[in-house]
């Protein structure tokens, strides 16, 4: 399993071995239909149902597969709204990291947390039903943010991209 890049180096992936054109191919098809059948999966990438079981089975072992879940729709579930949340914090020690990163994994409808360079400590993504629901959040559970100097919303008005797939 190995892929050759222009000048003959291998493409390792990140947590050992190396990922060649048939598990890049594997992993962009389970990404669009993860309910592919292993058949119907190995039939697609030309390989017999147990080498393309093998090889599956070897992306999860690895970590390069880390979970198989729904893609929902957030409207029928009245999480239509997404609100990007610039987080400043009072300080920055790693104890007022941990303790605004244990609280922010609390937080309704938190789909993202991500520390970030520049003005913002962290950028949160927020679904939320509307935005007197997001005010109620806010007043309930973001200002109660462990740390927390400041909090800039940022509420989506259309959605352009979204989506679950890695480059591959």
């Amino acid at each position: 399993m190995c892929a050759k890049r222009a000048g003959g180096a291998s493409e390792p992936h990140a947590m050992g071995g190396e990922l060649d054109r048939i598990d890049k191919r594997i992993l962009k098809l389970l990404q669009e239909d993860a309910t592919l059948s292993n058949v119907a999966l190995a039939e697609q990438v030309n390989l017999s149902p147990a080498a393309c079981l093998r090889r599956v089975e070897k992306l999860k072992r690895d970590g390069v597969i880390s979970r198989i879940v729904a893609h929902l729709n957030p409207e029928p579930l009245q999480a239509g709204m997404v609100v990007l949340i610039g987080v400043v914090l009072d300080r920055s020690t790693p104890e007022s990291f941990a303790a605004f990163e244990a609280a922010a994994q609390k937080v309704s409808g938190c789909m993202e947390c991500h520390v970030v360079t520049g003005e913002f400590d962290y950028f949160m993504l927020v679904r939320t039903r509307d935005s007197q629901s997001f005010n109620r959040l806010h007043a309930e559970q973001l200002l109660y943010l462990p740390g927390v100097r400041q909090i800039r919303s940022f509420m989506g008005l259309r959605e352009v991209v979204s989506t679950h797939k890695v480059p591959v």
